[in-house]
């Protein structure tokens, strides 16, 4: 059966982390049958890491903040989580399944495909982010 999504549903969760005044800071796609729905939102990065278990596979979008002295702003993440003991077949049908959640989620500075958990540490997404993100004052004192 082909995958589906709740473009509905999933654009509301998607908003909701975009904007800068909710304290939701990140959110979970995940498989309902054959259907991808929002999952779990939170705004603790520390709280979607323990979504991130070795049998699920899922899809998330992350704000974090990052910049340098001279300024601040929110960056985006899409995050492909690929348990360890997810099987082959479902492991190669999330690939295909992203298209569906970037239908959605169409802005972010960077895609991360992870399944080892120390790759979800939150300096190495922020550091990632921070490559993609432009000029970097950091070096220059004030």
């Amino acid at each position: 059966m082909a995958t589906k999504i709740d473009k509905e549903a999933c654009r509301t969760a998607y908003n909701l982390v975009r904007d800068d005044g909710s304290a939701v800071i990140w959110v979970t796609f995940k498989y309902d049958g054959s259907t991808i729905v929002p999952g779990e939102q939170g705004a603790e990065y520390q709280d979607f890491i323990q979504q991130c278990t070795d049998d699920v596979r899922l899809f998330a979008f992350v704000r974090f903040t990052t910049g340098d002295a001279m300024s601040k702003r929110s960056k985006f993440a899409l995050i492909t989580w690929i348990g360890e003991n997810v099987s082959g077949l479902q492991r190669a049908k999330t690939g295909t399944d992203k298209s569906l959640v970037k239908e959605v989620v169409q802005n972010f500075a960077k895609e991360f495909v992870i399944s080892d958990r120390k790759e979800l540490d939150e300096d190495f997404i922020k550091t990632e982010l921070k490559k993609a993100g432009g000029a970097n004052y950091d070096a220059q004192t004030e």
